[in-house]
């Protein structure tokens, strides 16, 4: 019955679309997509790069609003949503900050250079891994979730700046693909691939978020089981 049951489990059939979603993606990725004619096959990691960073952002975008819901309403729900948010966040924005420099080196003949999308996607990641540092530092407890909270709300800001930097200033960075203007664009079998990516990676950010969401509400209701035990002991 418990394996039936299991079977049965809308999260089953989520995670099995969203694992079909990748492979449909990596086809396109490797094979349905043309190769650029003047990077050659280097450009292809942009079907992975383009789609970590907007997962990253979203995930950072449900930080921050459940950082906001929980400075309102002190939900227990809203702080595990957002430190959920955190942690795939800052795992995303980790595989941008690994994949641009390897398509870097190749195209630009530079791993990195200080440029106004690169510094401000590293002061991001340096931002979010000191919010993650700050709750394991910071003793449990009320004030807590209220100072990670703060932080997360003050850090947000940084997200659409640097998705605007390379509309507002000149960089070395390429221009925006997409809702860049006139001249930006792909062809149609490059857009289907990024696209296609962008749904599978959404997919999989949405599906951590939730495993690590259900993940930090049990560990929330065993401490609470535990600290009622240790009053009962002690009366």
């Amino acid at each position: 019955m418990a394996s039936t049951s299991s079977l049965r489990s809308p999260s089953t059939w989520v995670f099995a679309a969203t694992l079909g979603l990748l492979i449909v993606s990596l086809w396109w990725n490797l094979v349905g997509a043309p190769t650029e004619a003047t990077m050659g096959t280097i450009q292809r990691i942009f079907y992975y790069h383009v789609p970590s960073a907007a997962a990253a952002w979203t995930a950072l975008l449900l930080n921050a609003g459940a950082s906001l819901w929980y400075l309102v309403r002190r939900s227990p729900v809203a702080d595990a949503l957002a430190l959920a948010g955190a942690e795939v966040g800052l795992a995303f924005l980790t595989i941008v900050l690994i994949t641009g420099p390897i398509w870097a080196r190749p195209v630009w003949g530079v791993w990195w250079v200080w440029d106004a999308r690169l510094t401000l996607t590293l002061a991001m990641w340096v931002m979010y891994a000191s919010y993650l540092i700050l709750r394991q530092l910071t003793p449990p407890g009320s004030l807590q979730p209220r100072l990670a909270a703060a932080l997360a709300v003050f850090f947000a800001a940084d997200i659409p700046i640097d998705y605007m930097s390379i509309r507002w200033w000149r960089t070395q960075h390429p221009s925006p693909v997409l809702f860049g203007g006139p001249d930006s664009g792909l062809a149609p079998r490059m857009l289907t691939a990024l696209l296609i990516s962008m749904a599978a990676f959404l997919a999989v950010m949405g599906c951590l978020v939730w495993l690590r969401y259900r993940q930090e509400m049990a560990r929330g209701r065993l401490a609470a089981l535990r600290q009622r035990q240790l009053l009962l002991e002690e009366s």
